[in-house]
């Protein structure tokens, strides 16, 4: 196969590419170049995309084409370009309109599509509705086409430093001593899907030429758990101090991510369908999510040997000041406290 990815050297395109190369097939990533480097055995073409798509690298072919651009425009001038390849474009549940109700393909109502072009710097709730015009710009222009549409992609090489928070924090936590802030409710849903797994589902779906929309995420699972597993992948016997909405909020802890966040927790109820997708239809088309697990223990051994890494979230100053100000009673839902 020949496959161009429109990307190729950040976290997901490049996990892509990578995969695609290992496999024996013929890889071209176009980008810029200013974001970081292709990996070994993929042919690197200069590629700015607010310029018109390049006459050569179009008459080249190619079987598949990955895409994973927010930017209507773009995506528009390179469907024109290759209309014939197979497109997978990687979307986002973003796209859907009410962050409350988890909705999935053919279920959950989609934002108004937005063809212009807006930088998301000046308004980030474009970002989605962006995103709906690129899905659109593939479906009728590509021969044929998958969409996937992710959520939380964690792993090595995260940019984000979401999920990366939680092995760095636990990796310091020794024996039964460790107390680890924890948030909202143990049972609330999360998903997450290790960036290696979705690139390697996406070059699947480039190969066999499927058709069709896809939450790309993995299966609906309590935080509790999955904390308990990032623990059990770096080595970590912590003592979770679970602290509800209204304290974390009271203690201006912010959500999701970013400068004194707590990574991973959404308030609810405003928040309840954005980690609770329905899995099923992409684990049926192939989708294969490794144990959490594996993936905090190779996050954490990526983050030790990648310095500069993202780490975002509360700093160890930020927490300790937080679980003091709980007091005797760490916050947890019931009251007491208690390991999930």
């Amino acid at each position: 196969m020949r496959l161009l990815v429109l990307g190729g050297s950040v976290f997901l395109s490049k996990a892509v590419a990578a995969d695609a190369v290992a496999r024996g097939h013929e890889v071209v990533a176009a980008n810029r170049g200013r974001s970081g480097t292709v990996p070994d055995g993929v042919r690197h073409v200069p590629l700015d995309r607010v310029d018109p798509f390049p006459e050569a690298l179009a008459a080249e072919g190619f079987d598949a084409v990955v895409d994973v651009s927010r930017t209507p425009s773009h995506v528009r001038r390179a469907v024109a370009a290759l209309p014939g390849a197979h497109w997978v474009f990687v979307s986002t549940i973003n796209v859907y309109a009410d962050d409350s109700d988890p909705g999935g393909p053919g279920v959950g109502r989609l934002r108004e599509p937005r063809p212009d072009d807006v930088d998301g710097a000046e308004d980030p709730e474009a970002y989605g509705a962006m995103k709906v015009a690129c899905e659109d710009a593939v479906r009728e222009g590509a021969a044929s086409s998958a969409v996937v549409r992710p959520g939380l992609i964690v792993g090595p090489g995260d940019p984000t430093g979401r999920f990366t928070y939680w092995p760095a924090r636990l990796a310091g936590v020794s024996g039964r001593d460790g107390e680890v802030l924890a948030p909202g409710d143990p049972a609330a849903p999360i998903q997450v899907i290790d960036v290696r797994d979705l690139a390697a589902w996406v070059v699947d779906l480039a190969e066999r030429r499927t058709e069709g929309t896809f939450d790309a995420v993995g299966p609906v699972t309590p935080i509790g758990d999955l904390l308990d597993a990032v623990a059990r992948g770096v080595g970590a016997e912590p003592r979770w101090a679970w602290t509800d909405d209204a304290r974390l909020q009271a203690a201006d802890v912010r959500p999701w991510a970013g400068e004194r966040a707590l990574p991973l927790w959404l308030p609810r109820p405003e928040h309840d369908g954005l980690p609770a997708h329905d899995a099923a239809p992409a684990l049926a088309a192939g989708l294969a999510p490794r144990p959490v697990e594996e993936t905090a223990r190779d996050t954490l051994a990526w983050l030790r040997a990648t310095p500069d890494a993202v780490v975002t979230g509360l700093t160890a100053e930020d927490e300790a000041q937080v679980l003091a100000g709980l007091g005797a009673d760490p916050g947890h839902p019931e009251g007491s406290d208690a390991e999930v």
